[in-house]
């Protein structure tokens, strides 16, 4: 009923402007003076009127303006109008010449450029009507402010999103870019006010609410520089995702996203080579250990896509092993999906799925990995990390699996706790394994992911909702990090590479100061850092090291072909004396003390030093360089 009425309320306004327009037409031909010719020609319009009004509401009604949606009108639609109005005045001519009913020539020119204005006019102003029928211009005092970043297609697109978009109360009122030759432009009503150098004083002077960066196809370099100096006002910020994450080319308010902490790291995408992934994974029995964990379950999700012969998660929470069930059946409806829950720990179970399941590809991704955790229970990072790995490995060897790539970590560098200890253990087991046998072992070494369970950012951001404080052991920690996703797929890069016995070590780009990533989340979330949301140091934790490092002094490093992705040399290939060593690991794991049990993967890892004696000289290091 409501359509109805609009419909019809649009008709009578034509019908209107249709006479409107004659009337006024025939006034300008004769400048103005209504004269007898005028008067003449006048009453003859009156005669015909009532015909041309249907010739041309037909018309209209033929070329749909009385179907559209006029609130989300653009060029198409004009187009439209134009061309019905031409088609409707050059009817309307050959109708009165037919009647012998002729009006001045310039008549019909100077009628349709009035039903341009009218008619078009009409319709077009439902652009400026917000959902609750208030035109945008009588709200401006109380709509949020938007200034975007970017004034590209991008850029043009997102201001129709926000202007085809009323209830979201938002007024797209600057636009910045760095090409000079844009500066000083006017873009759908929007002016482009300067450069990047400009974003801090524009917010100031239009006292914007909010910066939207619309730059899909710059580099993460850019992107994470214009984020640093937005982050510096206090406007909210967000961003259109980039380019290979707008694979269909929609731009719409959906798309527009809160920035993350990731768009910081300012690396570009990782590319890798699908060829060589394909070539190892496809049509392969492939199984992720630890495939519900942040790691394993984003190895699932990209191998998925590789269209494995089977995919095999194994896993000993079955929480997350359901939750990575139901998410990959909904988006690879062919997958052929087997999950299984185990534990590593249990050598007859590895066995046993060894034995039926034949996987031809093993990503070891199942370890305890909190640090102050194991320090509390190393004997559970020894049985977990350790003898569960030898058991996978052993496996693999046994049932002739052709490649097995282990997840390993920074913190097995020189470990100053005992998971970082008890991963070197695990990079050992793989690289003397490998001597021996017919399955290609390597281990994929990396720091710290974003976003992971138990990782740094969810803990801040819990923090911040909470009003904080943010808690930073340390004002000089530092690590490397990487997304998830990018640390997947060199892992998938690294085995298609794998000759066996290598350690890949992923670039992980420049160390990032913890205190730092603290601040630039609190900045993100819209708020003051020690204003809003106080920062404290609460000291390290146990094990904890101010730095971790990628490569032991010994192992060197070589490059592979890709530039992400780096070797470390083999530098332990002994497998008969590791095993050895073994039997009084074992030993001490199910009879000794900590302290013994800690004493012996001293001697096991001899580079595994207490992370005391390594921070003290670090600060001291630190103090004398300031």
């Amino acid at each position: 009923m409501e359509k109805r009425l609009s419909k019809f309320g649009l008709m009578i306004g034509d019908i209107i402007l249709i006479n409107i327009g004659y009337i006024l037409a025939l006034y300008l031909r004769f400048d103005g003076v209504i004269g007898d010719q005028f008067l003449s020609y006048l009453t003859r319009f009156n005669n015909n009127a009532i015909y041309i009004t249907i010739l041309k509401i037909s018309i209209f009604y033929y070329f749909k303006l009385y179907k559209t949606i006029w609130k989300y009108a653009s060029i198409n639609e004009l187009v439209n109008i134009v061309t019905s109005i031409i088609v409707s005045n050059t009817v309307v001519l050959s109708f009165l010449f037919i009647r012998q009913a002729n009006l001045p020539r310039s008549v019909y020119i100077i009628v349709s450029l009035i039903d341009m204005v009218l008619i078009g006019g009409l319709r077009f102003s439902f652009r400026t009507i917000g959902r609750n029928g208030l035109p945008h211009v009588f709200k401006k005092g109380t709509q949020k402010k938007i200034l975007i970043i970017g004034a590209g297609d991008a850029g043009v697109m997102v201001i129709k999103e926000y202007n085809n978009h009323a209830q979201l109360n938002s007024l797209p009122v600057a636009l910045i870019d760095d090409d000079i030759r844009k500066q000083g432009q006017i873009i759908n009503g929007v002016p482009v006010v300067g450069g990047r150098e400009s974003i801090v004083s524009t917010v100031e002077r239009l006292a914007i609410d909010e910066i939207v960066i619309a730059l899909p196809s710059a580099s993460r370099k850019d992107i994470s520089n214009i984020i640093e100096i937005c982050t510096a006002t206090k406007s909210k910020l967000k961003i259109l995702p980039g380019i290979y994450e707008l694979i269909d080319g929609d731009v719409s308010i959906k798309k527009i996203r809160d920035v993350e902490i990731e768009d910081l790291l300012g690396r570009d995408e990782i590319k890798t080579d699908i060829d060589k992934i394909c070539s190892y994974v496809s049509n392969k029995v492939v199984m992720v250990t630890g495939g519900g964990g942040s790691i394993g379950s984003e190895l699932c999700r990209q191998i998925a896509s590789f269209n494995p012969k089977k995919l095999i998660i194994l896993d000993i929470y079955e929480n997350s092993a359901y939750d990575i069930q139901n998410e990959l059946k909904s988006k690879f409806k062919d997958l052929n999906l087997k999950v299984l829950i185990g534990s590593i720990r249990d050598k007859n179970r590895i066995d046993n799925i060894f034995e039926t399941q034949k996987p031809q590809v093993v990503f070891h991704a199942a370890a305890h990995k909190h640090v102050p955790l194991m320090e509390d229970s190393p004997k559970e990072a020894i049985k977990n990390n350790v003898f569960g790995t030898l058991n996978l490995a052993q496996a693999a060897d046994k049932y002739n699996v052709e490649r097995f790539v282990m997840i390993s970590t920074d913190k097995a560098v020189n470990p100053t706790n005992i998971m970082g200890a008890s991963k070197r253990i695990c990079e050992m087991i793989i690289q003397s394994i490998n001597v021996n046998s017919n399955t290609e072992y390597v281990a994929v070494r990396f720091g710290n992911v974003l976003g992971s369970n138990g990782s740094v950012i969810p803990l801040f951001k819990k923090q911040i909702e909470k009003g904080g404080p943010v808690t930073v052991t340390h004002k000089d920690i530092i690590r490397y990090f990487m997304t998830i996703p990018e640390a997947v797929q060199l892992v998938i890069q690294a085995g298609a590479m794998a000759k066996g016995g290598e350690i890949f070590v992923l670039d992980m780009g420049e160390p990032v100061k913890i205190v730092d990533l603290a601040i630039d989340l609190i900045r993100l979330s819209g708020f003051m850092p020690g204003v809003d949301i106080p920062i404290v140091f609460t000291g390290l934790r146990p094990g904890e090291k101010l730095f971790e490092e990628l490569l032991l002094d010994d192992e060197g490093i070589s490059n592979t072909s890709h530039n992400k992705i780096f070797i470390g040399k083999p530098t332990f290939t002994d497998y008969k004396l590791l095993l050895n060593s073994f039997k009084e690991l074992d030993r001490l794991v199910k009879d000794g003390s900590n302290e013994d049990l800690l004493n012996y993967v001293k001697l096991i890892v001899p580079t595994y030093k207490n992370n005391k004696e390594v921070n003290d000289k670090v600060e001291e290091s630190l103090a004398g360089n300031k």
